[in-house]
């Protein structure tokens, strides 16, 4: 068996047959750490199995006790699956983690928690801001991914977390904690460990300064789940979002808002955010898809004189979506906003990037630069073409039903494309987007 070096970059996972100051994938510098790796002997040979003659193996989902996290898994964790868990510093993964070892733990299910990176007294004075901390939560700090294997292997727990994946390390490995030799030679050590013993793994994950997973890229293909922790660490929505699912759909969001305790389940975001408002102009409703959930948000856009080059500000909106609707207003509907700074953002910290919320971000800047007020009890949905044309969306009756449930009675929508009868809500059918400025500017047909 013949050994030899590669230099493997932190931050992107590209190897070099030689250490180079800058990383050819990524452009960072000093990121290449030195791995040692070993020509295998070949392998023996394989025996094949119809796939006509395998069974259907049913995986038994174990709940968390966290229903947003239950909803974004499929209906809970399998027993030796692996789980990322990553997002901002601040953003809650480690109480995430400590909500799902709590419940576990009181539903009388052997749980372990490896702190590598806080002491034990840090952990339970975290734990107790959450409650009383029932029996069976068990702890170790612990930096050695051996010893954390060796523990799990003979306790055998139900659900073992990782925090973090990032500062363990085995000293058998010539790099320091971090590096990618260390963290893709702990998850796969882990990995075997979870998989042998049947006990469900979490693994907490650190992110780059791009907002993306730290590691190496084979962390990803290593486990079976990975789960975005999505927010401002400023504001209190959190959101869940599966990157990657090996035993269910991606599609699910789950939501959570960060109180003082720490993380609440919002199982109905739209009522939560849809408290008092100011009538005023700027201000526009519209209902956003995301998985199986309808999501009404407020659009609210801000037109002022510019003192120089007008600013274009766009927050949990697209960039440039704004800029393209923008002009659509200005070549299609004469609304000037080509000397104006515009402002353009959600309330209430719900992302809104997608085609359908076109019709009432242009509504908003409408009503802002001409200065209307859209009353409360109207919504608009649908996107909006260069021609200043509106366009079908999908999922638009779910998207009506919504906003009838949540107190709307106006409804403007695209000419075209399927929509069911919802009583007790009127529809605004609109094949432009001067159509649904009038529309707007009066309230009612």
């Amino acid at each position: 068996m013949k050994s030899h070096s590669i230099h493997v970059c932190r931050e992107c996972g590209t190897t070099a047959p030689k250490w180079t100051g800058r990383c050819a994938g990524c452009g960072e510098w000093n990121t290449l750490d030195e791995e040692r790796t070993s020509t295998a002997r070949p392998a023996s040979s394989l025996a094949t199995t119809s796939l006509r003659d395998v069974g259907d193996e049913a995986f038994a989902l174990r709940s968390t006790g966290v229903g947003e996290l239950d909803r974004v898994l499929g209906g809970g964790v399998v027993a030796g699956s692996t789980s990322l868990l990553f997002g901002e510093p601040g953003v809650g993964k480690s109480t995430l983690a400590l909500m799902v070892l709590r419940a576990l733990a009181a539903s009388g299910s052997t749980v372990l928690l490896i702190a590598a990176e806080e002491s034990a007294a840090q952990v339970a004075q975290r734990a107790r801001r959450l409650g009383e901390v029932p029996e069976g939560l068990d702890v170790a700090s612990t930096t050695d991914v051996r010893a954390a294997g060796q523990l799990i292997a003979a306790r055998r727990p139900t659900l073992v977390v990782v925090d973090s994946i990032s500062a363990m390390s085995d000293e058998s490995i010539p790099s320091v904690a971090g590096s990618v030799p260390q963290i893709r030679h702990g998850a796969e050590l882990l990995c075997q460990v979870a998989k042998s013993t049947g006990a469900a793994l979490i693994l907490v994950g650190h992110v780059t300064k791009d907002g993306e997973l730290a590691g190496p890229r084979t962390l990803e293909h290593l486990v079976d789940t990975v789960i975005r922790v999505e927010g401002d660490r400023h504001g209190a929505l959190r959101l869940l979002r599966a990157l990657k699912h090996r035993f269910g759909p991606t599609g699910e969001v789950g939501l959570l808002e960060m109180v003082h305790e720490g993380l609440r389940e919002l199982p109905d975001a739209s009522l939560a955010m849809r408290g008092p408002r100011l009538e005023v102009p700027g201000v526009v409703f519209s209902v956003t898809n995301d998985g199986s959930r309808s999501l009404l948000v407020e659009l609210q856009a801000l037109v002022a004189p510019s003192a120089s080059s007008p600013r274009r500000v766009a927050h949990q909106v697209s960039s440039q979506r704004l800029s393209l609707l923008l002009a659509v207003l200005e070549a299609r509907c004469a609304v000037p906003t080509s000397d104006r700074d515009v402002f353009a953002a959600t309330a209430g910290g719900i992302p809104a990037n997608e085609p359908a919320i076109d019709v009432a971000l242009a509504l908003a800047v409408a009503s802002a630069a001409m200065d209307f007020s859209v009353p409360r009890t109207v919504v608009a949905v649908g996107e909006v073409g260069l021609a200043g044309e509106l366009r079908a969306v999908s999922g638009l009756t779910r998207r009506v039903r919504e906003a009838q449930r949540l107190g709307a009675t106006l409804a403007i929508v695209p000419a075209d494309g399927e929509l069911e009868r919802v009583e007790g809500i009127t529809l605004r059918r609109c094949r432009s987007l001067r159509e649904a400025i009038e529309a707007a500017n009066h309230g009612t047909i």
